[in-house]
């Protein structure tokens, strides 16, 4: 009988405690670690710890400071037997420094963000976006195989967390106009439902609209992709579009809602809390 890989989870979140269940659940041997202490199986008293249990190691942090201080606590503990991968959204300098402190040690590093949110992460249904050497994509994939049902392969480092970047801006954009065409077909008189109804039959239809335009309706903003989160990923894709000497008028618009939304004290609701501004006009 085989010996189980031996798996670390940093990031006991909405989607890290998730991927934790799911390689459980694969027959891997999972150590855990997070900045607040969780009731979860082989839950280790530090990061360094996570890497003397285990090799690969999965990070689902929640920014780039974090990724950071992460990377600097499991320094110590790393070799040339280790594989990082990033799942955090965070910029591509960010990313390009985690590989750099990574490399030092001797150890390897794959750029790995997600897509999906709370039911995919239940589910193992994520596409992972990533970018690395083959080698280390190959010894990835049986972990990443546990909660996926897809991955998007980038041929340059870094480039894995640009596009990320970039679609969740999309996604922002696409709840904001769900949003004002709630707004103005409620002010008119018409049943939300018949919104729907048009939009499911409509070329504008997405996965956005689809997973997000009910919820709205309904003001349900339990969390699956926090608000805080989403402020953070708008101001990254901002601060991106600077260094590239570019304006984004609509995504500096959104985030100037998800912003005032933020000082409300919404922060660990579902990003489209934000629809809440414009609904409650008055």
């Amino acid at each position: 009988m085989s010996t189980p890989i031996r798996v670390g989870v940093i990031g006991l979140g909405i989607i890290g405690s998730r991927v934790a269940k799911n390689l459980r659940k694969k027959a891997f041997e999972v150590y855990v670690w997070n900045r607040t202490r969780k009731a979860e199986p082989n839950f280790v008293s530090s990061p360094a710890e996570v890497a003397k249990a285990a090799q690969i190691i999965q990070i689902f942090v929640s920014n780039d400071a974090a990724v950071l201080e992460t990377l600097a606590a499991l320094r110590t503990a790393l070799t040339p037997d280790h594989l990082i991968l990033i799942h955090s959204t965070i910029s591509p300098e960010t990313v390009q420094k985690a590989r750099d402190a990574v490399k030092s040690t001797g150890a390897h590093l794959i750029d790995a963000p997600f897509t999906g949110s709370k039911a995919a992460a239940e589910n193992g249904q994520l596409v992972y976006y990533v970018a690395g050497d083959k080698a280390d994509l190959e010894r990835a994939e049986p972990v990443l195989e546990a909660s996926r049902k897809g991955l998007v392969y980038f041929s340059r480092f870094g480039n894995a967390s640009l596009i990320k970047i970039a679609t969740n801006m999309v996604t922002a954009a696409i709840v904001q106009a769900l949003t004002e065409a709630l707004t103005i077909t409620e002010r008119a008189g018409i049943d939300p439902q018949e919104l729907v109804t048009a939009i499911e039959n409509n070329a504008c239809r997405s996965g956005v609209s689809d997973f997000k335009l009910k919820p709205i309706i309904a003001r349900d903003f339990d969390p699956n992709f926090s608000l805080m989160n989403m402020l953070k990923d708008s101001r990254l894709a901002l601060g991106l579009a600077k260094s590239l000497g570019v304006q984004l008028p609509l995504a500096q618009t959104v985030n100037e809602l998800l912003a005032e939304a933020d000082a409300k004290g919404w922060s660990e609701q579902d990003f489209a809390v934000a629809s809440n501004l414009v609904r409650d006009q008055v």
